[in-house]
C-alpha cells in the first residue's frame, strides 16, 4: 500500500506572514487532495535568518513562500533560492514594483506596517468599548484600567470628549460630579495623573442647560438644573473638589471646540510619556 507524501510549505514574512498564510489557504482550496503543512517564520529581517530557513527547505526540497518589503532581502532570497535549489514564490515584490512605477514613487520599505494598522485598529476598538462601558461612572470596579478618567459636572462634554478620545485609542471613564454628593472612593485608589478636571464658565453653562430644555419642551421645569443660582452654585462646588485635588489637571470647555479640548488632553499625556521615557533613559546611562 503506497503513502501519500505530506508536503510543507514554508512561509517567510518581516511582519506575521498572515498575508501569505491567507493568499496560500485560499489557492489550496482548488488542491484539495494534497496533504500540506506550513510553517510559519514571523518578523525575518536578516540575511542569516533566511540562510538558515533555507538550508532546511533544501533538504526535504519545501515550497517558499514570502512576503518582504526590503528589496536587498528579496534579492537576496532570489539568489539562494536559485543555489539552493529551492523553489521560492515573492508574493509582496511584484506588487510593490508595479505600484512604484504607478505611482512613479519608491516605496517606503518599512517591514510590519500592515499589522501595526491592524493592531492600532483593534486598539481604537478596544478604547471605545471600554470607553461606552464606562460612561457616566458605570463599571467603576475596573477604573484602574482607564488610560484617562474624566470629571465634571452635567453638561461639561464628559461623555462626547470620552468617545472622541476612544476613537485615538484612549481607554476613558468619566464620573459626574454632583452638588453635595461624594466622589466614589475608587477615584482615589487609582493614579491621581490619570484623572482630567472639566470645568465651565456659569453663564455659558446656564445657557446650555436652558437650550437643552427647551430641545426636551420642559422649559417650564427648570428646577434647579437650569436655575442661575443653582448653576453657579454646582460649579463652585467642582472647583472646590478640584483645587483640593492639585495633581488633576483642568480644562476650562466654555466655548471650546471638543476637538481642541482633546488635542490638549492628548498633548498632555505625550508630554507624561515622554518624560516617562527620559527618565527610564537617564537611568540607564546611570546604569
Amino acid at each position: 500500500m503506497s503513502s501519500v507524501k505530506r508536503m510543507k510549505i514554508i512561509i517567510i514574512s518581516d511582519g506575521t506572514g498572515e498575508t501569505a498564510k491567507a493568499i496560500s489557504r485560499a489557492v489550496m482550496t482548488q488542491f484539495p487532495d494534497k496533504d500540506v503543512y506550513f510553517t510559519r517564520f514571523k518578523n525575518v529581517r536578516s540575511k542569516d535568518q533566511i540562510k538558515s530557513i533555507f538550508e532546511e527547505a533544501a533538504i526535504h526540497h519545501d515550497l517558499v513562500i514570502y512576503t518582504i518589503v526590503s528589496s536587498e532581502l528579496r534579492d537576496y532570497i532570489s539568489e539562494i533560492s536559485r543555489l539552493k535549489h529551492v523553489r521560492a514564490l515573492d508574493l509582496m515584490g511584484p506588487v510593490i514594483t508595479t505600484f512604484s512605477n504607478y505611482f512613479e514613487q519608491e516605496p517606503e520599505s518599512i517591514p510590519g506596517l500592515l499589522h501595526q494598522v491592524n493592531s492600532e485598529y483593534f486598539d481604537r476598538v478596544a478604547a471605545m468599548e471600554f470607553t461606552l462601558n464606562h460612561d457616566d461612572g458605570r463599571n467603576l470596579s475596573t477604573l484602574h484600567l482607564a488610560d484617562v478618567i474624566l470629571v465634571g459636572i452635567s453638561r461639561t462634554s464628559k461623555t462626547p470628549l470620552s468617545v472622541y478620545l476612544s476613537q485615538h485609542g484612549i481607554k476613558v471613564v468619566n464620573i459626574p460630579i454632583i452638588n453635595g454628593q461624594d466622589l466614589p472612593k475608587h477615584l482615589f485608589e487609582v493614579d491621581q495623573r490619570k484623572i482630567f478636571a472639566l470645568t465651565i464658565d456659569p453663564d455659558a453653562l446656564y445657557s446650555i442647560r436652558k437650550n437643552r430644555l427647551n430641545k426636551l419642551g420642559a422649559e417650564q421645569h427648570t428646577g434647579d438644573y437650569a436655575e442661575t443660582s443653582k448653576v453657579t452654585e454646582e460649579i463652585e462646588w467642582a472647583n472646590q473638589i478640584f483645587k483640593s485635588n492639585k495633581r488633576w489637571p483642568i480644562f476650562n470647555v466654555t466655548d471650546k471646540a471638543l476637538e481642541e479640548t482633546a488635542s490638549d488632553i492628548m498633548k498632555l499625556l505625550n508630554m507624561r510619556k515622554n518624560n516617562i521615557f527620559k527618565q527610564l533613559k537617564s537611568n540607564e546611562d546611570d546604569e
